[in-house]
């Protein structure tokens, strides 16, 4: 079987343990969806987490995706503890950067991507509490545009479009990158391959807003891992650290 790791990074009280617990459980993972205010999150197993309602100690999951294996990591978002939440950055294949839609990027979320831009990790974002009131879609995605990248791409499902992307994503998409741009132009499509493929080479960075606590938006992050991603190619000669 294929594997793949995925770690989950993002500033402290974004809601990363609850997106974790919900993809978990959309997987099949688990059968109970744990809440941390709950103090029964499955991945927050240490006891002074379930008490503080904070992870301070990376953790790691498995699950399955199609027929590849996924290896997820719940890192800290606690400042304090970023020294953990680095040590993980150095095994990630892929990485989920997830933001409070109520607070926009922070001063810590910008420290999280200049890391993620060191490492060269390809990266989804997950804009989470979107549920709550005074959010606003639009503002959310030029402040990440803004603060992130300018090509930072909602990748949501879009009204009428339940299969693939709508026209306005795939141009999103395509200007991009010079030779895919070239190619919508003369074809109108934009294929799973090359969508991969930016990914990859961090040209795009895929959006999805939801809210993790009510499983809004978490299948479609799902999704887009299961079908937006590849495994990683490794050297001939075996190295480790």
């Amino acid at each position: 079987m294929e594997k793949l790791v995925v770690g989950i990074l993002a500033h402290v009280d974004a809601g990363k343990t609850t997106l974790s617990e919900g993809i978990l459980y959309l997987t099949g993972k688990i059968r109970k969806l744990g809440r941390v205010d709950h103090k029964d999150a499955y991945l927050d197993t240490y006891n002074l987490e379930r008490e503080r309602g904070i992870t301070i100690f990376s953790k790691q999951a498995e699950f399955e995706l199609g027929n590849r294996g996924i290896t997820l990591l719940d890192t800290p978002g606690h400042v304090d503890f970023s020294a953990e939440m680095e040590r993980t950055l150095q095994v990630l294949d892929y990485a989920i950067l997830v933001i409070n839609g109520m607070d926009g990027v922070q001063s810590h979320t910008m420290t999280l991507w200049r890391l993620l831009e060191r490492y060269q990790i390809p990266t989804f974002l997950f804009v989470n509490k979107m549920d709550q009131q005074g959010t606003d879609h639009d503002a959310l995605l030029a402040d990440l545009k803004n603060h992130l990248h300018e090509n930072c791409v909602d990748f949501g499902k879009t009204e009428g479009a339940e299969e693939g992307f709508s026209s306005e994503q795939m141009e999103n998409i395509a200007v991009c990158d010079e030779k895919l741009l070239e190619k919508y132009l003369e074809e109108g499509e934009v294929g799973p391959e090359e969508v991969t493929r930016l990914i990859i080479e961090r040209k795009v960075f895929p959006c999805y807003f939801g809210s993790a606590l009510k499983m809004g938006g978490v299948k479609y992050l799902i999704g887009g891992l299961e079908h937006y991603t590849a495994n990683p190619l490794y050297p001939e000669a075996f190295g480790a650290k």
